[in-house]
């Protein structure tokens, strides 16, 4: 968290960039990934501003917010972007308020209300990328112009194809034995990340506490991954859930398809071969190995040595005990029978073999669900 030391010069640039004077600063989230503080501008409203960390992760995330923030501005897709300043790493958007997110609909709220806010989101995702298919060049011409002033060079690979390939030498120093194979289905998976068709844009960390559901409707408020990638990508949050998210627990079946269903029917408007069945399917095996041994990679090391709370803030989070071997469960389930990534689904029988003595409770259903 930044000092409050740091906060008049935070504010003194914000407001040069803004060619506004700001005022009156409340810290919304602190991390070591980004600070976010709400402001009051001279009209007498707020506005938010985010500021990232120095070093390339710090860079991916200024360039790819202010990228996604410019271009879905205007849209009622999420903030609109009004200020940025490469050389401070610092960004100011517009101020959507307090609304209640996903999560924390899923996390307390009645189970109807829970329930519509998981169709509207998944109907927001896939309108969002109806609206934006065809365009990447221009995101990228957008990107590359936040990239220019940062003094970096963008990555050679992309964040989750770096964590992909983490898995073997993961594995050899936790001492397990990495599965004959594991080289040519970790390149299938990693394909997914290459050019292909189907590509939709994304914010990237599109969990259930990055979004706002508001009176008008689901709105976005993380941008930091922002970028064209893979439909199945995406698609995956809907069924594992929440690929990336701290906030995971069992959806209902029958809510967990009907999302699905949602989504892949609007992005079949744009992709008609996401119609086929088995193609459809094997998207989203892939995608969810993708998510499945990145959070592998960032949740083992530490989960053999003790178990945690995904979310120290949040008395009612999954361990990451339980989550790792609620994914390991899913992803064997979707890949047995099929015949497709045999050493990854011998990787994740051997996970499970090897962690049975953790005794983890199973991960229950989402609260507004019990």
């Amino acid at each position: 968290m930044i000092g409050w030391r740091a906060v008049t010069d935070l504010l003194a640039t914000a407001s040069a960039a803004l060619a506004a004077p700001l005022s009156d600063p409340v810290f919304l989230v602190s991390s070591d990934r980004s600070s976010v503080l709400r402001c009051r501008i001279p009209e007498g409203t707020t506005v938010v501003v985010k500021t990232y960390p120095a070093g390339d992760e710090g860079a991916e995330g200024f360039a790819a917010e202010a990228a996604g923030l410019e271009f879905t501005s205007g849209t009622g897709t999420g903030p609109d972007l009004l200020a940025s300043d490469p050389s401070a790493r610092l960004i100011v958007m517009t101020d959507l308020g307090d609304a209640p997110s996903l999560a924390a609909l899923l996390l307390g709220s009645p189970a109807v209300a829970a329930e519509q806010a998981m169709l509207d989101w998944a109907a927001a995702c896939g309108r969002l990328a109806v609206s934006t298919a065809g365009r990447e060049h221009e995101f990228e011409t957008v990107l590359a112009g936040h990239q220019a002033g940062l003094g970096v060079r963008p990555p050679a690979t992309h964040w989750l194809l770096r964590r992909i390939w983490l898995v073997p030498d993961l594995l050899r120093e936790q001492g397990i034995e990495v599965p004959a194979g594991l080289a040519d289905d970790l390149a299938e998976v990693a394909a997914l990340l290459g050019p292909r068709q189907s590509l939709v844009f994304s914010p990237g960390d599109i969990c259930p506490d990055n979004n706002l559901v508001t009176a008008a409707g689901v709105r976005f408020i993380d941008f930091e991954s922002a970028e064209f990638h893979s439909v199945f990508l995406d698609a995956a949050y809907l069924r594992m859930p929440f690929s990336s998210c701290w906030c995971v627990f069992r959806l209902p079946a029958a809510l967990a398809a009907r999302s699905e269903a949602v989504y892949r029917e609007l992005v079949t408007g744009v992709y008609p071969s996401l119609a086929d069945e088995e193609s459809w399917l094997h998207g989203m095996r892939l995608a969810m190995t993708a998510w499945t041994l990145h959070g592998t990679t960032h949740l083992l090391g530490p989960s053999l040595a003790a178990d945690g709370s995904m979310n120290q803030a949040e008395r009612r989070a999954p361990t990451a005990r339980q989550l790792l071997r609620y994914r390991w469960q899913s992803l064997l389930a979707e890949l047995e029978g099929t015949g497709e990534l045999p050493a990854i689904s011998m990787l994740m029988r051997r996970l499970l073999t090897s962690t049975e003595s953790w005794q983890a409770a199973e991960l229950p259903s989402y609260p507004a669900f019990r």
